[in-house]
């Protein structure tokens, strides 16, 4: 059955609509020529008799006008009507086929020349040949048929094969693609379907981490809050060491509600990757974060430098996602800067889209660690250690580039984000305008 939904039924179905067509055309012009050829040949032959017989018989002797050679016979006749151009028609007496030539011979007493000749045989060979060329058109349908049903399976091999390898993929079982095995014209496909196997392994391995490391995380907290009441209930105690385990187990709390928040923090991301994108200046969305951070570095005796290029960057984009990156890298870079130095914040137009770069002078991190995974954590501050994931995180759903590395200068670590994209619009550097009193 050829459904209207397959492609490879359409396929097949155009390849037989058009092939039938062309096999109807090309035989019917075939025909027709054959035919043409054969009563142009014909009527040569009929017209140079005629001319032949005129130019021996003399006009007051008609009777001498032979009566049968070589199947053909010839009569002198009359036609009342005016004719101007020579007839030649077709006859079928008793199943047998005849073609007549009128050829003028007398124009004063409207006499012509009527030649018939036997064309039964021709006929027939004419059948013949119509009906050997609908015999070697029925074959060559049949072929084509086949042929399309091959081909079409040929086209859809790759297809059905992705199929397969797909379908029996699981989050236990998932490997790349063989794309150096697929055709050219399927490999931008494979490439596709090897980069969301890859994000999908990321993504499995990260959730399975994420629930792990929480699971480890709550565990400690819960097991000191035990752990403190169990000894404070061996024997009795004065209030002061009542209170302090009181104390230690608001802090364990305190501790479960953080670790709480920033898992819940995962899944309010994963509900904002569904968020609709909308067109925003991503220079002035970074000079109003920077803001807020500058009175907060400001407050801890820091300084937060502010360099951000070109003057404005207009994106179609979603910008939580954007805010959750850069305040985790502008949180981070005060978190782990000491007091006197300074963090800052640079922003610039590379050939891959716009470059956002913010740098600190703290301790630096372990390049061999695997910084963007849940629950990892680094340096001399506490921390639950899903910060980096979220931003990972949100930066694989902007499409965009994200890096964490140490400074060329060993001062300090260097956080990066490229965002990439085709719908941007860089608007010209407003000037200043003069005031009033100039």
């Amino acid at each position: 059955m050829l459904s209207k939904r397959s492609i490879r039924s359409r396929f097949i179905l155009q390849i037989l609509v058009a092939s039938a067509g062309l096999l109807i055309i090309f035989s019917s012009i075939l025909y027709v020529y054959i035919q043409q050829s054969i009563f142009d040949e014909k009527r040569r032959e009929l017209i140079h008799l005629a001319q032949n017989v005129v130019m021996h018989t003399a006009i007051d002797q008609p009777q001498q006008f032979p009566n049968e050679t070589l199947g053909v016979t010839i009569d002198l006749v009359t036609i009342q009507e005016e004719v101007t151009t020579l007839l030649l028609g077709e006859r079928t007496i008793n199943n047998e086929h005849f073609l007549v030539l009128y050829y003028p011979f007398d124009s004063t007493n409207k006499s012509y020349i009527r030649i018939t000749k036997e064309f039964t045989s021709t006929k027939k060979l004419l059948n013949r040949i119509l009906n050997s060329i609908f015999i070697i058109n029925a074959i060559s349908f049949l072929f084509v048929v086949v042929y399309a049903f091959a081909f079409a399976n040929m086209l859809i091999a790759p297809i059905t094969a992705l199929t397969t390898k797909l379908s029996k993929m699981n989050e236990n079982f998932m490997n790349n693609l063989d794309i150096a095995r697929l055709p050219i014209e399927f490999m931008p496909l494979g490439e596709s379907v090897n980069n969301l196997i890859n994000r999908i392994q990321t993504f499995v391995r990260y959730q399975k981490e994420l629930f792990i490391g929480a699971a480890h995380e709550l565990k400690t907290p819960l097991a000191v809050m035990k752990l403190k009441n169990e000894v404070t209930l061996i024997k009795t105690r004065e209030s002061d060491k009542y209170i302090e385990a009181l104390k230690t187990n608001i802090d364990s709390i305190n501790q479960m509600n953080k670790i709480v928040a920033d898992i819940l923090n995962v899944g309010r991301q994963e509900g904002a990757h569904f968020e609709k994108p909308v067109t925003i200046d991503v220079i002035a969305f970074l000079h109003q974060k920077s803001s807020d951070f500058k009175l907060l570095a400001e407050h801890e005796n820091k300084q937060l430098i502010i360099d951000l290029k070109p003057n404005a960057y207009i994106m179609l984009t979603q910008p939580s996602l954007i805010n959750q990156i850069v305040q985790n890298f502008l949180q981070n870079a005060l978190k782990f800067t000491p007091e006197g130095k300074s963090v800052s914040i640079t922003s610039c137009e590379t050939d891959y889209g716009l470059e956002i770069c913010v740098e600190d002078e703290g301790c630096g991190i372990d390049e061999h660690m695997d910084h963007f995974a849940p629950f990892k954590r680094s340096g001399n501050k506490s921390g639950v250690g899903l910060g980096l994931f979220l931003a990972k995180s949100a930066a694989d759903a902007l499409n965009a580039t994200i890096n964490l590395r140490n400074r060329e200068d060993g001062k300090g670590a260097k956080a990066t984000l490229i965002l990439c994209s085709s719908l941007v619009c860089l608007l010209p550097k407003k000037k200043p305008q003069k005031s009033k009193k100039e």
